[in-house]
Order: C-alpha cells, then structure tokens, then sequence
C-alpha cells in the first residue's frame, strides 16, 4: 500500500468516525410502534367508529389500548382495525368487574388479541386512599392476576396519583408493589399521573425496572401543582414535551427497564390538535 493510499485510508476512518459520532448525536430516543389510548378518543368513536379509525391510521398510530367501542361486535371491530394495521397489545376492565368475573375480562382480552389486562383506579373516598383499601386491592389483584397469568395474560395496575399517599418509609403506592405477587402483577406508569400525585417517574421506573410492563404518554402543564386527588382539569393534559415532564429521561428510562408497549392518552378537549403535535415530537426526539 503506498503512502497515498495509506492517508486516503486513515481520512476515510476519520471521517467514518466523525460520521459514526455526529449519528450518535442524532440518534432517535423514541424507537417504538405510535400507541394511542382510545380514551383520547371518548368524545369521536359514539359518532362515527369508521371515521375515527381512519384518522388514528392517518397518524401512523399501529397500537390501541382499549376495548370494542358501543354499537359494533368484537369480530366487526377486529376486522376493522386489521384493515387498518392497528393491534391492540392492551385493553382494560374496571375493578368491580375484575374482582367479579375475572374470566369474562379473559375471554374479552382475547377476543381483543391483547395480551396484557389494565386497572386504572381502585374504589376509595376521594381524597382518602387509606392502607385499608391498599390491602383490599393487593389481595383482589394477586388473586385476578393469578387467574389472567394462567389464561396467558399479563394484570397491569395503572397508577392514577392517589396512591403516592405517604406511609412508613415510603408511599401506598411502594406498598402495593412489595406485596403483590410478581409472577400476577405488573403495572403500568401514567406519567402524569405519577407527577401530580408527587412522585417522581423516572425514580419510579428505575426502583421497579421490570415490574413496569406498559406506560401513558402525557404531559403535565407547567406550573401546576399537584395533589392526591388522582384528578385535575382537562386543560392541565399538554402536548408531550411542552409541560413539566423530563420526557427525554422518561423515554429514556423506560426503554432501558423494558417497556415496549406506549400509549398517548390525551384527556384534554383539544386532543385533534395536541395528539399530532405530541407524536411529532416523539419522532422528532433526539439525543
């Protein structure tokens, strides 16, 4: 090899080196499928199911959280997501009706073809989640996840802020992980949720690493603050990235524990306008 070529070649591996850091420098942060809770979507799919899943489509959304909407069968609505290369990977029951029929809520998660089974709140006096009602719920839990792990589903419970009420050296909420069972119980991270309740979400994640299966993507207005309440008015729900979340670390995190499975759930009012702006910086985070 002549010194001519010998130089070409160390510029050319300077250069792929350079290319390979500036690469790195834009590497994207979010790597998974867009998901969308059908939450967002309350107030459109009782006027035109049709219509709603054509503009889900258009988002490039591929992943719903969520069940067979009013006024359609399971089979039509599969159908009608299939067409629309949309699977739901979760779904979600009420815990009176988990604690009751668990095996109904396993026969509608499979019908579904979902493969994990969420509970979002848990029967307490607003404003009073005690110990008494964390116990009651870890017992109901360990016992319904058992029978979904068994019938080859996961049981996800989903915070929803009231939990992070302050007992011994931690919260309720650090609780109700330490004792449900972890081979029937896993959980799904509000973001928000956690934030308004006190909690931070990248700790969160980083003490339960696995235990974390699915997470809600949504952003809390800067400037709120937040309570035990588990609720605050629509207008606090932001586009991601322009509340007071780290969402870069969230991302960041939860992809190192595990999570694959994302949902952006949108409660305020003006969600035509917010989801596309949210999953556009979604795909547009990089570090």
């Amino acid at each position: 090899m002549t010194k001519n070529h010998v130089a070409i070649a160390l510029l050319a591996a300077s250069l792929l080196t350079f290319s390979d850091g500036f690469a790195q420098k834009g590497k994207k942060i979010y790597t998974f499928p867009i998901g969308i809770q059908a939450y967002t979507y309350r107030h459109s799919f009782p006027k035109d199911i049709v219509a709603t899943l054509d503009t889900i489509q258009s988002l490039g959304i591929t992943e719903m959280e969520g069940g067979t909407p009013k006024g359609i069968t399971t089979a039509e609505f599969k159908k009608l997501l299939k067409e629309r290369n949309i699977s739901i990977p979760g779904t979600g029951a009420g815990y009176e009706q988990l604690v009751k029929d668990p095996m109904e809520v396993v026969k509608n998660a499979k019908e579904l073809g979902a493969q994990y089974v969420m509970c979002a709140w848990i029967p307490h006096q607003k404003g009073n989640f005690t110990l008494e009602n964390a116990k009651k719920a870890v017992e109901d839990f360990n016992r319904v996840g058992k029978v979904l792990q068994e019938n080859g589903l996961t049981f996800c419970y989903h915070n929803h802020g009231f939990e992070f009420q302050p007992y011994e050296d931690g919260t309720l909420f650090d609780y109700m992980v330490k004792n449900t069972d972890p081979k029937y119980v896993s959980f799904e991270m509000d973001i928000l949720w956690a934030t308004h309740g006190g909690a931070d979400p990248v700790k969160l994640l980083n003490k339960y690493g696995s235990r974390w299966k699915l997470m809600h993507l949504k952003d809390l207005k800067k400037g709120v603050k937040g309570d035990l309440t588990g609720g605050t008015p629509q207008e606090n729900d932001v586009i991601l990235g322009t509340g007071q979340i780290d969402m870069p670390m969230v991302l960041k995190t939860a992809k190192k524990v595990g999570i694959k499975h994302y949902f952006i759930e949108d409660e305020s009012n003006i969600w035509a306008d917010q989801v596309p702006k949210s999953i556009a910086y979604l795909k547009n985070l990089t570090e």
